[in-house]
C-alpha cells in the first residue's frame, strides 16, 4: 500500500497540468496555481545536479547566522541588548532575562530546529477546547536515545561523525583556514578536544531525558507552571522572549506545561558548567544534522554515511530520488498533494465503506463495554481526508492556506526553510484561540491512523484505504474486517488502554474510572506487560533486548480489543452477506481467512539495528511479536485454529 501510494504521488508529480486536467485553464485557476507549486518543490528537489553546483552554500548562510546570534571565541560589547558571554575558556551561563543564548534556541525553533528544549503547541489535555505551550525534553540528543550514549565503539564513530562533517564545513566556508583541520584522516588536537566536550554535553542532556515510556504518560508529563516557575527551573533560558518572539503578536499567558521539570533542573546545572564555544558548536551541529538532507555536499557524506550504518545499511546506500522527493514535497505541502492523490486513488464508495467499517466495530465495543456506551458514541471518526482546516477538495482554499509559503524549483534549500517557518508559525498561532477539531495531524496518503485522546477521536487517512486490504468489491470481506477492521478497533480500543483510560468522553483529563475499575484493569494489565517483555531481539552485544512491556502496553492491549471486536463485527457481516472462499486458499475457514489477513498485514522484517532502535523507543512492540502475542490472546483465533487450549494468554474485555 505504501508503495502504491509513492507510485500514486510519482505521477501526479511527474505529469504536466495540462495532460491531466485538460479542461482546467493551466494559467488563471486556482487548481493550476497549487498543482504548480507542489511540481515547483518536486521539481526542485529532483535537480540534483543545481544541488551539487550549489553545495553547503546555503547551509552555511545559516550556520554563519547561528554563529553571530552565538559567538564564541570574542567577547560583547557593552551596548548590545543581551548581557557578555563569558570568554570561550570561562564556564557558568547563569544568565537571567532575555540573552543570546535564548535568543539563538529562538531563531533555531523558528526554522523547525530543537535545542537544549522542545516546544509544543496543542490542545490543554485539562481543558481540551484551549491551546496551551508546553516545553518538553528533546526528543533526540543527537543520538537516536540515551541507550545509545553507553555503546562506547558508537560514540567514538559518532564523535569521528561530527569532526569530519564540521571541519569539512569549515573549509568549505574559508579554504585557507587553518584553524581546523584533518592530518591523514585524523582529527586535529583542537577540534578533538571541541568535539570531546560537544559529545559529552549531548550526553548529560540526554541522561537527563525521561524514558520514553515517561515521556509517554499524561500522569508524568502534564506538569502546569507558572513562567515564574518554569524560569526557577531553567533560568537560563528566557520564555517571555521566546514566546513574544514566536507567538501572535498580542499573545500572553502566565501558564505553561513543563514535560520533565527534573530535565530543565538538569540543563540548568549543565549549562553552568559548559562553554561557550562548547554550546556554539552544539547549535551548529543540531542545525547541521537537522538540514544536511538539503544539501549535496562531500563534506556531509560522513553523517550521511554514519546515519546509514546505524540504520544497519551500507554506508554508501542511497535510496531512488524521487522517493526522496515525493515524501518531501508530502511532508511539506501534504494538502494539496492529498487532493490530487484523493482525485487518483480514493473513491467516495472507499469512503462510505470505511464509515460501515468503523460504525460496526463501535457497536461491538458498545455490546462489550455497555456502562460506557455514552463514551463510545462520543468518539469522532474522520475518515478519508479533511474537509475543514482546510478543505482538501477545495483548491481556493488550499491556495489561501499554503499562501505564504515561497517555492521555486530552484531553491530547494530556501523552500525548506519557507516550509519549516510556515509550519512552526501556523502552530503557535494557534495559542490565543479555541482549539481547532477539524485538524488532522496526518496527511491522506499516508499508510497509518491514529486516535487522539484529547480530540476523543480517531482518524483514518485514505492511504491506509487502499485495495487490497480495505477495499475492492471483488475481495470476500474477512481479509478487509481482518486487516482494517482490525486497525479500526485497535485505533477505538486506545480509548480504554493505559493511556486512554485518563480521557473522558470531550478529551479531558481527568480520573473518570472508579477506584476498583482501576485496579482490576492494573492487574489484568500485568499480564500484558508480563507476556510482552518475554519478547526478545538480539541486542547490539549479542545478548537478549527484552521488549518493554511496559512502554508497549496501550498498543498491546489495542491490538487485542482491536481484533476481538472486529472479528465479531465481521460475523455479523457474513450472516448478512456471505464471502466466497479464495481460489487456492480453500483449505482455510473463513474465520481462519481473517486471522490469516491480520497476520499478513503486519508481516514484515526489520534489521538488527532497527529493532533495536524501537525497543528503546516505539511505544508498539516488534511487528512479529504484534502477531504471535495478539494471536495468542484471542480466544477467536484459538479456536478457530483448533488449538488445544482455548482459553487466551491475557484478556482484558
Amino acid at each position: 500500500m505504501e508503495e502504491k501510494s509513492q507510485t500514486v504521488l510519482r505521477h501526479v508529480l511527474e505529469t504536466q497540468f495540462s495532460d491531466s486536467h485538460p479542461r482546467v485553464d493551466p494559467h488563471s485557476s486556482p487548481e493550476a496555481g497549487i498543482f504548480n507549486k507542489l511540481k515547483a518543490a518536486y521539481d526542485a528537489c529532483m535537480d540534483e545536479e543545481r544541488l551539487r553546483t550549489i553545495g553547503s552554500k546555503p547551509l552555511l548562510d545559516i550556520l554563519r547566522k547561528v554563529e553571530k546570534l552565538f559567538p564564541a571565541a570574542r567577547p560583547h560589547s557593552t551596548s548590545e541588548p543581551f548581557p557578555k558571554l563569558p570568554h570561550q575558556a570561562q564556564k557558568g551561563l547563569v544568565y537571567e532575562g532575555e540573552n543570546q543564548l535564548t535568543a539563538t534556541v529562538a531563531y533555531l525553533a523558528s526554522i523547525g530546529v530543537d535545542a537544549l528544549v522542545s516546544f509544543d503547541v496543542g490542545a490543554d489535555d485539562k481543558d481540551p477546547d484551549s491551546v496551551v505551550l508546553t516545553i518538553n525534553p528533546l526528543r533526540t540528543t543527537g543520538l537516536p536515545s540515551k541507550e545509545y550514549y553507553d555503546d562506547v565503539d558508537l560514540v567514538k564513530s559518532y564523535s569521528r561523525t561530527i569532526g569530519l562533517v564540521l571541519e569539512g564545513l569549515l573549509l568549505e566556508s574559508n579554504p585557507n583556514s587553518t584553524l581546523h583541520s584533518t592530518i591523514g584522516g585524523r582529527l586535529s588536537v583542537n577540534s578533538e578536544s571541541l568535539v570531546k566536550d560537544l559529545v559529552a554535553f549531548e550526553s548529560k542532556l540526554a541522561m537527563a531525558t525521561p524514558s520514553t515510556e515517561e515521556a509517554e504518560d499524561v500522569t508524568q508529563y502534564y506538569n502546569p507552571r507558572t513562567l515564574e516557575e518554569t524560569k526557577s527551573l531553567l533560568p537560563q533560558l528566557s520564555l517571555q522572549y521566546i514566546i513574544a518572539s514566536l507567538a501572535p503578536p498580542g499573545y500572553t499567558t502566565n501558564r505553561v506545561i513543563v514535560g520533565s521539570p527534573p530535565y530543565l533542573e538538569a540543563v540548568s546545572s549543565v549549562l553552568k558548567s559548559t562553554s561557550a564555544e562548547t554550546l556554539q558548536a552544539y547549535f551548529v551541529w543540531k542545525t547541521v544534522q537537522h538540514y544536511a538532507h538539503r544539501v549535496d555536499d562531500s563534506a556531509l557524506k560522513p553523517l550521511l554515511r554514519f546515519n546509514n550504518e546505524l540504520q544497519g545499511k551500507d554506508p554508501d546506500a542511497t535510496e531512488e530520488r524521487w522517493r526522496t522527493c515525493v515524501k518531501v514535497v508530502d511532508s511539506g505541502l501534504g494538502w494539496i498533494l492529498s487532493k490530487f492523490f484523493i482525485e487518483k486513488a480514493f473513491s467516495e464508495e472507499a469512503k462510505v465503506f470505511g464509515d460501515r467499517i468503523v460504525s460496526d466495530i463501535k457497536a461491538q465495543f458498545v455490546k462489550k463495554l455497555q456502562k460506557t456506551e455514552w463514551m463510545i458514541h462520543n468518539i469522532i471518526q474522520k475518515i478519508g481526508y479533511p474537509t475543514r482546516s482546510p478543505d482538501v477538495r477545495d483548491p481556493v482554499v488550499l491556495q489561501e492556506y499554503y499562501k505564504n509559503v515561497s517555492i521555486t524549483s530552484t531553491d530547494f534549500f530556501g523552500n525548506a526553510i519557507s516550509i519549516a517557518r510556515f509550519d512552526v508559525n501556523r502552530e503557535w498561532s494557534a495559542l490565543g484561540k479555541p482549539t481547532d477539531r477539524e485538524e488532522w495531524g496526518m496527511s491522506v496518503p499516508t499508510v497509518n491512523a491514529y486516535y487522539n485522546p484529547a480530540g476523543n477521536e480517531i482518524v483514518f487517512p485514505a492511504g491506509i484505504m487502499q485495495a487490497p486490504v480495505f477495499y475492492d468489491p471483488s475481495i470476500p470481506q474477512y481479509l478487509s474486517y481482518g486487516a482494517f477492521g482490525s486497525v479500526s478497533g485497535h485505533e477505538l480500543s486506545h480509548a480504554f488502554d493505559s493511556s486512554g483510560r485518563h480521557y473522558d468522553e470531550t478529551g479531558n483529563y481527568t480520573e473518570w474510572w472508579s477506584n476498583e475499575t482501576v485496579h482490576a484493569f492494573k492487574e489484568k494489565a500485568q499480564c500484558f506487560i508480563d507476556q510482552y517483555h518475554g519478547f526478545t531481539v538480539p541486542g547490539a552485544d549479542g545478548e537478549p533486548l527484552h521488549v518493554n512491556g511496559r512502554l508497549t502496553l496501550g498498543e498491546n492491549i489495542a491490538d487485542a480489543g482491536g481484533l476481538s471486536a472486529s472479528f465479531a463485527a465481521w460475523r455479523e457481516y457474513e450472516e448478512e452477506s456471505p464471502g466466497e472462499l479464495l481460489p487456492g486458499l480453500q483449505g482455510f475457514s473463513k474465520d481462519q481467512m481473517f486471522f490469516i489477513s491480520y497476520s499478513n498485514w503486519w508481516c514484515g522484517k526489520s534489521r538488527k539495528e532497527t529493532a533495536i532502535d524501537h525497543i528503546y523507543r516505539d511505544p508498539h512492540a516488534p511487528i512479529w511479536a504484534r502477531i504471535i502475542g495478539t494471536m495468542a490472546n484471542s480466544r477467536e483465533f484459538r479456536e478457530s485454529f483448533d488449538c488445544p487450549k482455548k482459553e487466551p494468554t491475557c484478556e482484558l474485555w
